[in-house]
């Protein structure tokens, strides 16, 4: 476990409770329920700052001072609010820590946090977790992003419209100036993310992030990494999770004097993105406390005459539909090859009844986790077998009317039949496999005052 060995800080203010309720972080001091997204009101110099950017440095004697300085002179010339920039040691040593330690006394609104362990990802979780600041970011030391773009990273997370806030090297519109070699490194790593993780975001490792203070303090006890790969293990929890992430086009120049290891970085990559892909594919990670906790959502709201979900619902089971109807078809085929049509017809319909409930479960309602998993295939067994009776039904039918019927009309008279049975299976499936939860509100909250009155709970935050 991190521990900070000493933490040193320029002349600054001290945290205090704000007048409404809420501790200088704007947290919500009560029952442990998130606040809703606001806007933060223009601070005083002797405010809590309201953004706090974190330099992780290790070894970094040379370049922290002259990047510090700037970072400082950029902030106090250009951004509206009160501000704090952290440099966090990663146990140099170097000079970094007599240089950083110099900073923080010599400017206001600059602290000093020493690890005694490395990490990147280590460095931001031990001074986002200790932070006062209601919204926190970070960036590389050595500044190769334009500092012009850190107003409008941040600016989203300060009005309450995003939740996160990336820096993208690789937008349409970003200008990037980088060698062939990390380029095309860059754009493969992305593309894994994409292709494996199933990743919106265009580019997981630019070093020039930001995060609302509640966000990460319910994102940061569910990333493992402690390393290069802790910002995309956070980014696609909160992907997955639906919080909103906004991108920034930036202006980006190489550093020819990195002292990140490519390969080793790349391998420890590889190894995170197999470790979080396998938790998401077995359901291992709570993302259900995460989703939708943060303000008023209009997918909360009780509308009368609308099922809730209900479009999304049909979108989804159309589209598993159609790929279950393919495998089963395809496994059809396969069996018939050896047994007759209606063993045949059994089998590839228990198989692709499985996976049918399986992804239904997860893609069309939304269940995720373990819990009640052999309850609701038992259900969906029971589907199937009204599936299979509409089914088997059909072929007799064809038996006893023609003799020895083709496999094409056997296909097509099998296509007309499931066709029958997806009204039905769709109507069991939502209304008795996986039943929307009934939205009461018999727990009593306590919450700050909040500019949504009429905003319901958020059906997931438990």
């Amino acid at each position: 476990m991190t521990t900070t060995d000493s933490l040193r800080s320029g002349p600054g203010p001290g945290p205090g409770p704000g007048a409404d309720g809420r501790s200088a972080s704007g947290r919500s001091t009560s029952g442990g329920h998130l606040p809703v997204r606001e806007h933060l009101p223009a601070a005083a110099p002797s405010a809590v700052p309201v953004l706090d950017v974190v330099v992780p440095v290790y070894n970094e004697e040379k370049d922290l001072r002259p990047c510090v300085l700037r970072l400082h002179d950029h902030l106090s010339r250009t951004f509206p609010y009160a501000f704090r920039i952290t440099v966090a040691d990663n146990a140099s040593t170097d000079a970094t820590p007599a240089v950083a330690a110099r900073l923080a006394a010599e400017l206001r609104g600059v602290q000093y946090v020493r690890l005694e362990e490395k990490g990147r990802g280590r460095a931001l979780r031990t001074v986002w977790s200790g932070s006062d600041a209601p919204v926190l970011a970070y960036m590389d030391v050595d500044l190769s992003t334009d500092l012009n773009a850190l107003l409008p990273l941040v600016a989203p997370l300060i009005s309450g419209h995003s939740d996160l806030a990336i820096g993208s090297r690789l937008a349409r519109s970003a200008r990037v100036v980088r060698g062939s070699k990390r380029e095309f490194i860059s754009r493969a790593y992305n593309f894994i993310l994409r292709s494996s993780l199933a990743a919106g975001f265009s580019d997981a490792q630019c070093g020039f992030k930001a995060i609302r203070s509640e966000v990460a303090e319910r994102l940061l006890p569910m990333v493992e990494d402690s390393g290069w790969f802790f910002d995309t293990e956070l980014l696609v929890l909160a992907e997955r999770a639906g919080l909103r992430i906004h991108e920034v086009p930036v202006d980006w120049i190489d550093d020819p004097d990195s002292t990140v290891h490519i390969v080793r970085t790349a391998t420890e990559d590889l190894k995170g993105v197999w470790r979080v892909g396998r938790a998401l594919a077995v359901g291992a990670l709570p993302l259900d406390r995460l989703a939708r906790p943060f303000g008023d959502d209009p997918r909360d709201r009780a509308l009368t005459g609308v099922p809730r979900g209900l479009a999304r619902q049909l979108v989804g089971f159309c589209v598993v539909g159609a790929l279950s109807t393919l495998f089963y078809l395809a496994l059809y085929s396969l069996f018939r090859l050896g047994v007759g049509p209606q063993l045949a017809n059994g089998g590839a319909l228990l198989v692709s009844a499985v996976a049918n409930t399986a992804a239904n479960r997860r893609l069309t309602f939304g269940v995720r986790g373990r819990s009640g998993a052999v309850r609701h295939q038992a259900q969906g067994l029971v589907v199937f077998a009204i599936g299979l009776a509409l089914t088997s039904g059909s072929l007799a039918a064809l038996g006893a009317a023609s003799g020895s019927p083709s496999h094409s009309a056997e296909l097509a008279v099998l296509i007309t039949a499931n066709l029958a049975a997806t009204v039905l299976r769709f109507l069991l499936l939502r209304a008795w496999v996986f039943p929307a939860r009934a939205h009461t509100h018999t727990h009593t909250h306590t919450h700050t005052q909040s500019n949504t009155p009429t905003c319901s709970e958020p059906e997931d935050l438990r």
